[in-house]
């Protein structure tokens, strides 16, 4: 389940990554021969063994109706997505309780873990997506109890909160099929995702024109956002900044494969930078700023520049050129393809459901009746001397 209320997978004009993820691990389990039922609303289509609705339909079809359906200062507005999901994981954890499930997964732990609390026997799974901060660690710990495992998406996730009951840290993966090299690189750098200040457009823009490169953004605007991209990328946009807007994934590989370089300025411990992986499929080299997950994803100097500010970013676009890359690409192909992904999860299942199912074993009993008998002996001598 990745939300009660967003069809799987999102119309194509809504940025969301954890239904690109869901939707991959749960496909990707399936393939592997796990049963696979899926729970979300009306119109929510995948690969998988069934479909549940609990019927549900989607509130929201497009950006500006996410927007308004999750980010309003009206009071009731505002409990509609935590009442939905709640009816949602309470039929699935009711199910799983009486045997259906084996184990569940969530994408959003504040949907269910004060539900999952109540089934002690289940065995839940929450896909960390998001930054973990300190008040969020005080929150999952007031939840917490045996049955609930976190899976990490970077090691850095961890930072703020090391001692929650982890099944291990799983990297997001990508289709490598379909993020894949083409065309000779054009001489624009590109930058990609939602448009907000902790992804660094604004800095982006900046280093370009300072480097006297075009740039191509792609990516989202909520309502929240608007602000930022009215002030601070839309005074500078002409025939060399240039605002794509938020394109299909098909169309997004197009200026990936093209592109000289991504740029990732990004100004949060951003837990894993799906856009990262996606450009260096496309053989593109990433240039990021030191934070969050960026040191496990980018190999300094053989796929890109990790750097700590922008004075370091631009020089790091004029060696370009010195990366390989074909090493970008067999960088991911190895690190963050969905089977890698699958791979990991499957092996989080597995010990997850074995630990359930199995009692812990007993100390054997040592039954050699020679040495029974010596250890006798021994004892009717003591007796006899005193």
């Amino acid at each position: 389940m990745v939300r009660a209320f967003l069809e799987t997978p999102v119309p194509g004009n809504i940025a969301y990554s954890p239904a690109i993820v869901a939707k991959s691990i749960a496909e990707g389990l399936h393939a592997k021969g796990h049963t696979v039922t899926f729970f979300g609303p009306e119109g929510t289509k995948l690969d998988v063994d069934a479909i549940e609705t609990c019927g549900l339909h989607p509130e929201v079809k497009d950006q500006t109706e996410l927007d308004d359906f999750v980010c309003t200062p009206e009071l009731f507005s505002d409990y509609r997505p935590a009442l939905l999901d709640a009816h949602m994981v309470k039929e699935i954890m009711i199910r799983a309780d009486k045997g259906e499930f084996d184990a569940v997964i969530f994408h959003h732990f504040e949907s269910a873990m004060s539900i999952a609390t109540l089934f002690p026997k289940v065995p839940v799974v929450y896909v960390m997506h998001d930054f973990i901060d300190e008040n969020r660690r005080r929150l999952i710990e007031l939840h917490s109890s045996p049955n609930q495992y976190f899976v990490s998406i970077s090691d850095s996730q961890r930072r703020d909160a090391p001692d929650l009951n982890y099944a291990g840290t799983v990297y997001n993966g990508i289709d490598i099929e379909m993020f894949k090299p083409d065309d000779e690189p054009d001489d624009y750098l590109m930058v990609s995702g939602r448009i907000t200040p902790d992804k660094g457009v604004k800095e982006a823009v900046q280093i370009a024109m300072q480097s006297d490169m075009r740039l191509l953004i792609s990516g989202s605007v909520t309502k929240a956002d608007q602000w930022y991209f009215d002030e601070h990328i839309k005074p500078f946009l002409n025939n060399r900044i240039l605002f794509l807007g938020m394109l299909e994934r098909e169309q997004l590989v197009k200026y990936y494969q093209n592109a000289a370089g991504f740029l990732a300025p990004i100004q949060w411990q951003e837990p894993f930078g799906l856009t990262m992986v996606e450009a260096g499929a496309c053989e593109t080299p990433v240039i990021a700023f030191n934070r969050g997950s960026v040191p496990e994803i980018i190999e300094d100097g053989k796929t890109g520049f990790i750097v700590n500010n922008s004075a370091e970013m631009i020089l790091a676009i004029e060696k370009l050129g010195n990366i390989k890359r074909k090493d970008c690409r067999e960088h991911v192909v190895k690190n963050f393809s969905v089977d890698a992904m699958i791979d990991g999860y499957d092996r989080i299942l597995q010990e997850i459901t074995t630990n359930k199912n199995t009692p812990k074993k007993k100390k054997p009993v040592n039954l050699d009746k020679r040495r029974i008998g010596q250890k006798m002996r021994r004892i009717s001598k003591r007796l006899l001397s005193s």
